[in-house]
């Protein structure tokens, strides 16, 4: 793999409009109630705070998703995104239960799941990710994940304190965050 491309996302910055979201869902023509990237609000003790994180998958170096699937439907891209072959998708919900991030989303319409692909084909055209490229307020970023780690060390203890995140030792997200009192 030559590099693993990622998101850097800047949690103070955001003010929970959803336009990434939004455009995510129309890029990926999702079904209703279908949401690759969510916009989530927290709260926040000591100092006692409100605010919004934008997450989607993680793309991570160790996924989760792809390690549980009897199907055989996730792989991993020479550039480090996990994308899904939906039509092998067998709707078993393997994936959503492994994901320490919940970005895989059941259809019930459909009866499978599907995720973030990180706009693969966009990227591949040149494009940045759809989410990134609408985001009024420049929350997110996306690039090779080790120049992302150059602009901010993610402190993974404060965020799993602070925002509730899962271990990151888990599976290795390819994501860096800014907390909100950064």
């Amino acid at each position: 793999m030559t590099k693993q491309y990622g998101f850097l996302i800047d949690i103070k910055r955001c003010y929970g409009c959803k336009t990434c979201s939004m455009a995510c869902k129309s890029e990926n023509q999702t079904p209703p109630g279908v949401l690759w990237r969510r916009v989530r609000e927290y709260e926040t003790d000591g100092p006692n705070s409100e605010g919004f994180i934008s997450m989607s998958c993680n793309h991570c170096d160790d996924p989760q998703c792809m390690k549980v699937c009897p199907a055989d439907t996730y792989h991993k891209r020479p550039d480090g995104i996990v994308v899904q072959d939906h039509e092998k998708c067998i709707g078993c919900r393997m994936c959503i239960m492994a994901c320490p991030y919940n970005a895989p989303v059941f259809d019930p319409q459909e009866g499978k799941t599907s995720k973030c692909n990180m706009c693969a084909e966009r990227l591949d055209e040149g494009l940045p990710p759809r989410c990134v490229a609408s985001c009024p307020a420049g929350v997110l970023k996306f690039g090779d994940i080790e120049e992302l780690r150059k602009i901010h060390t993610t402190d993974w203890a404060v965020l799993e304190a602070r925002y509730h995140m899962p271990d990151h030792r888990i599976s290795g997200p390819n994501v860096v965050i800014i907390p909100a009192d950064k």
